[in-house]
């Protein structure tokens, strides 16, 4: 596979702009504050802070599903540019319906926007193979180990081609090995089908591991305080891990954090 260096996003007009943007919740809570971010055509975006700085209220604001309370946001060409099929969104956990199949689970998007079944199966099939599960699309979500129903999210939130995935730690729960298969296989997806990502995570070695630019965020309210370009090429595997270079990122990002989890803005 040949290698890629990380996308210049500055080099062109970004997919999605945020610029000022807040979220004060009906409670009085203000959970964002001044926000602004450029996310880029072909970016992979880690969100990274203290718990309760945000950083899921930001993906769940750029995904449309609550509103800012000040503050813009735009996707590239105005609002009429972005379609429901332009976004994909893995939560922490599956949320997959129990009495439904794989196949049935991941055709739920097409099947909501009115793609019948017999017209979906080429690209559900598609999809399955792309996240390695395509032997699997008549078991039942019960009959999968936790990677495999996380896999099953991926492919139900990419089963619309989208142009950006919104991923909130969606490998949280698993085990260390099955979580680095899965940032692997995402990196291929993502270095192949060229769509965006913006990725909330709690840990630096996974942020540095995946991004071509982290996004550290104050404690509440949330704000970018820092950002920070990873510019190693794809792909990465694990000469990267053990490498002085993959420790030196991970040195940097770790101060900023703890810059973040104390108040301080970082000047580069």
């Amino acid at each position: 596979m040949e290698s890629t260096t990380p996308s210049t996003p500055d080099a062109e007009a970004p997919l999605v702009r945020l610029r000022n943007v807040g979220k004060r919740f009906a409670n009085g809570t203000l959970a964002l504050q001044g926000m602004s971010l450029n996310i880029g055509a072909h970016d992979f975006i880690s969100f990274l802070g203290p718990s309760g700085c945000g950083k899921s209220t930001a993906l769940r604001l750029i995904a449309g599903l609550t509103r800012a309370s000040s503050g813009e946001m735009a996707w590239t060409g105005g609002a009429a540019a972005r379609t429901d099929r332009d976004l994909g969104f893995v939560f922490q956990e599956p949320t997959l319906m129990p009495w439904a199949k794989v196949f049935d689970n991941v055709w739920l998007p097409l099947k909501l926007a009115g793609m019948k079944r017999d017209a979906a199966a080429p690209v559900v099939q598609q999809v399955l193979e792309m996240v390695g599960l395509s032997r699997f699309a008549d078991v039942y979500p019960r009959e999968l180990s936790g990677g495999m129903k996380m896999r099953v999210s991926i492919a139900r939130a990419l089963v619309t081609h989208p142009r950006l995935l919104l991923m909130d730690e969606p490998f949280a729960a698993l085990d260390e090995m099955t979580r680095i298969k899965l940032n692997n296989d995402l990196l291929a997806i993502w270095r192949e089908h060229r769509f965006s990502v913006v990725f909330v995570t709690h840990s630096v070695y996974e942020s540095v591991y995946l991004s071509n630019r982290i996004v550290v965020m104050a404690a509440r309210p949330g704000r970018v305080i820092d950002e920070i370009r990873i510019d190693e090429p794809y792909p990465r595997g694990e000469a990267f891990r053990t490498s002085s270079r993959y420790n030196a990122h991970c040195t940097a990002v770790s101060q900023s954090l703890h810059g973040a989890l104390h108040g301080v803005d970082i000047d580069h």
